[in-house]
């Protein structure tokens, strides 16, 4: 009998020890991902995305050397608007360039390849997913874009990607036709 007793005693601390150690996180767990590399074009190095909870998160298009000094990219402030360059949507939980979007991306390259402009791709989703998953998703839609603006010619230099995740929809609808609005990549320029 004190033997089962001890057992007893031993197998409590045991599987208290256990569910501490396997317990379930406070906050989903987000992953750095990149969107795949454009095909025939020499791919961009990008920068660690930053995602928290607390702001959008704005990722250079290149990354400096470990040994250079990091540049600052310019501040979204700086942007505007241009009725040249078309926004392209997404499908949900999805960051591919579809068919009908790249020829929208086809036309937007050839306009920056023409003008001299810093572009700033903003990485948008709708309200569906955490904040932290929003954001994730956001600077894949805008890295997506990018690379397929590469691919196409356009200098990665002149490139700057934010995401805002679920941040600054257009529609504030809740139903399908108005998410689909939201899920998008939104082009801002500069004069350099």
């Amino acid at each position: 009998m004190a033997h089962r007793r001890g057992s007893a005693l031993l197998a409590v601390p045991v599987l208290a020890l256990s569910l501490f150690l396997v317990g379930c996180p406070k906050r989903p767990a987000t992953t750095a991902a990149s969107a795949p590399a454009p095909t025939g074009s020499p791919t961009p190095s990008a920068a660690a995305p930053s995602t928290t909870p607390s702001g959008p998160s704005m990722t250079p298009s290149t990354a400096a050397p470990a040994t250079a000094p990091s540049t600052t990219p310019p501040r979204p402030s700086e942007f505007q608007a241009t009725d040249n360059l078309k926004d392209v949507f997404f499908d949900f939980d999805k960051y591919d360039v579809r068919s009908g979007d790249a020829k929208i991306l086809d036309t937007n390259a050839a306009w920056l390849k023409s003008n001299d402009n810093l572009v700033l791709i903003e990485g948008h989703c709708d309200e569906r997913g955490t904040n932290e998953y929003n954001l994730a998703l956001g600077e894949r839609r805008a890295k997506a874009t990018m690379n397929y603006l590469v691919a196409q010619g356009v200098q990665a230099s002149r490139i700057t990607i934010i995401s805002y995740g679920e941040e600054r929809p257009t529609c504030t609808e809740h139903s399908e036709e108005c998410w689909a609005k939201n899920r998008r990549a939104h082009f801002l320029v500069k004069a350099r």
